[in-house]
């Protein structure tokens, strides 16, 4: 018996962690089968046991059924749900948010300001492609790490951003804002100050 004042150790997690690890080998074999095949296609064999070929097939059957119950459960491929449409944009606009209100705070007044060349930089989260590519007005997740987005591209996706000081307000200056997206981080860069109607590049 267990000593007094200690309590015996639960078996239910230790039964959990071990469905769980049996149901993502569920499918291992069919998964290396398919590796194997895609790997190097001309040096694929038959078993010679037709009970093996067998096996074989009703194991990549029970797979592609298994993917196709994930997809028709509004997962993708890897099993991870898909946003839907509503989703997306609450987190579009959620991130917008936070970037346009992150970068007014950084507007404040240097001697640059005067020049239009105070540098911000903003950097954001965004673990979803998908979410960032709506973000960003794109068709699909981006396959580049940095792109330049006009001023007037930037405005359009997220609004104006306008700064204000005492006695003026300051604006984004740069031709362009730099953006920067990897492992679902991203990084928006400019500068910023005074109205400059003397320049012609934003």
């Amino acid at each position: 018996m267990p000593a007094a004042g200690t309590k015996r150790k639960s078996g239910a997690g230790a039964g959990t962690s071990k469905k769980a690890r049996t149901d993502a080998n569920a499918h291992a074999s069919a998964i290396a089968l398919v590796n194997t095949i895609l790997a190097n296609p001309d040096a694929v064999t038959l078993p010679e046991d037709d009970d093996a070929i067998v096996k074989n097939y009703i194991e990549l059957a029970q797979y592609v059924r298994a993917l196709e119950t994930q997809l028709a459960a509004g997962g993708d491929a890897s099993g991870a749900k898909t946003k839907s449409s509503d989703e997306i944009a609450t987190a579009v606009e959620k991130i917008r948010k936070a970037a346009v209100s992150g970068i007014k705070k950084q507007m404040s007044w240097k001697p640059s300001c005067t020049t239009g060349t105070a540098k911000w930089t903003y950097d954001g989260v965004c673990a979803d492609p998908v979410v960032f590519a709506a973000l960003m007005g794109l068709d699909a997740p981006p396959k580049w790490k940095q792109k330049k987005f006009s001023v007037d591209e930037f405005t359009n996706l997220f609004g104006e951003v306008e700064g204000s000081v005492r006695y003026d307000k300051l604006y984004i200056t740069s031709k362009d804002v730099n953006v920067r997206y990897s492992d679902g981080e991203f990084k928006l860069s400019g500068t910023y100050g005074k109205y400059q109607p003397s320049r012609t590049d934003y």
